[in-house]
């Protein structure tokens, strides 16, 4: 088995990193200095040196001397998310195997590896898959994985973090797929066989938040007639999905941050602390950083959410996927509707790739639904499409190139739907006053 050191100071990255190495058949071993790194030099020898080109008191480049004269066969790979290419070309010139700027893919680490391991002559048995990523889609409800670049970089992220602990922060567009997401990360995990807890966090009133969130028992409040599980109880051993976090109140992101410090939470009206092993994943299609700023969401809680963080690509972005994701939502309403469609004309296909999809996956899913619904025979047609993507792509209509002039124009039309009442618009458009307002101010709507 194919010894690895790696030396990174990043403890998290460290620890992911040598999770999914040893997962792969390599005996890793890790330092966080480089002193630790030459202690464990002196008394082990190793295949391949992982080493982060910056480290504390010094970096990388300068073990290379040392290991080149005390092992010549070990290869050392620099880590480097600076893109310092001269001081990694520098260093093969020293005697350095490659460098590999971060972020990188489970491919390409593995790769890189595997390459320095054939320089040396190693047994090709010793090799681990070049191609460890392992597809998640299993049935019509699970993770499709796509074939773009952004959907494979997707995928490998997924699997790089779900055998870990680690918090995730997915970020995206609406309509992206988010929860689908964290769906596959929970089931590519050790908590697979556990709850998978979906909570939508901009639909729970602020009246009975800790409620929902934590549970009561019974008379601890007028209406509680009966002991309520709360979501994170529910959720205890398996993974909890936070959905839309940026809706909480300030109130409840304390109860929240304090709830995954501490890890354990008391039901509404109860003294019986029950300890909590459970994972968060978070997910929100706003800019956070910029809520921190405007005061709105704990820089505390922002960190202990994003641990780990993915940002699921928008449709636009995966151009490739576009009739991969059609045939899945045709199989889907065939299904759900008991209809027998087999196929898009090659018109209705050119319109498909030709749309902005500024609702991403699940306008998709609508569309395909409603197309098939509309559809007398096998095949579906153009006039089975909606309008808005029919006029869309012909340019009949004004075309719809972002996210911002999609959600301002859904935001009018549902003022002017309400007469422009707030919150009848809120739930029309199914999010949170807040959010509306937010919103409003951001686009600088005059209502």
């Amino acid at each position: 088995m194919p010894k690895i050191l790696i030396i990174e100071d990043d403890t998290a990255f460290c620890q992911m990193l040598e999770k999914f190495l040893t997962k792969n058949g390599f005996a890793v071993s890790t330092s966080y200095t480089i002193k630790e790194a030459e202690e464990q030099l002196r008394t082990s020898h190793f295949d391949v040196i992982l080493s982060d080109v910056r480290l504390p008191k010094g970096n990388g480049v300068t073990l290379l001397p040392q290991v080149k004269k005390e092992s010549p066969h070990t290869q050392v790979i620099l880590m480097t998310g600076y893109a310092e290419v001269r001081t990694a070309v520098n260093a093969i010139k020293n005697g350095a195997f490659d460098y590999i700027s971060k972020p990188f893919t489970p491919d390409e680490i593995v790769t890189v590896i595997n390459n320095a391991l054939a320089t040396n002559n190693r047994n090709q048995q010793e090799k681990v898959e070049t191609s460890p990523i392992k597809t998640v889609k299993k049935n019509p409800n699970s993770f499709l994985a796509g074939e773009s670049e952004s959907s494979k970089k997707l995928q490998q992220y997924v699997q790089l973090v779900a055998p870990t602990n680690m918090s995730v922060l997915l970020t995206g567009e609406s309509g992206t797929g988010k929860e689908v997401t964290a769906n596959a990360i929970h089931k590519a995990s050790n908590r697979s066989d556990q709850p998978f807890v979906a909570v939508d966090c901009g639909a729970i009133p602020k009246e009975i938040a800790t409620s929902e969130f934590f549970g009561h028992v019974k008379g601890s409040f007028t209406g509680a007639v009966e002991d309520k599980v709360g979501h994170f109880e529910a959720a205890n051993g398996g993974t909890l999905f936070l959905d839309e976090v940026g809706n909480l109140s300030y109130e409840h992101q304390v109860q929240l941050l304090r709830a995954i410090q501490e890890r354990k939470i008391k039901r509404v009206g109860s003294t019986k602390e029950i300890h909590l092993d459970l994972r968060i994943i978070a997910a929100t299609n706003e800019n956070l950083l910029e809520a921190i700023d405007d005061g709105a969401f704990r820089e505390d809680l922002y960190h202990r959410l994003n641990e780990f963080s993915i940002e699921v690509p928008s449709l636009r972005e995966r151009k490739e996927d576009i009739l991969l994701f059609a045939n899945y939502f045709l199989d889907r309403a065939n299904s759900e509707l008991g209809k027998e469609v087999l196929d898009f004309s090659e018109e209705t296909k050119q319109l498909l790739l030709d749309y902005s999809w500024p609702g991403n996956l699940r306008e998709m899913k609508n569309v395909i639904k409603r197309a098939v619904l509309f559809s007398q025979g096998e095949m579906v047609l153009p006039d089975a499409l909606s309008n808005e993507v029919v006029q869309g792509v012909n340019g009949t209509q004004e075309p719809i190139f972002s996210k911002s002039d999609f959600e301002k124009e859904r935001i009018m039309e549902a003022l002017k739907q309400t007469n422009f009442n707030k919150s009848k618009a809120a739930k029309l458009l199914q999010i949170t006053r807040k959010t509306l307002y937010n919103k409003i101010n951001q686009y600088q709507l005059e209502v």
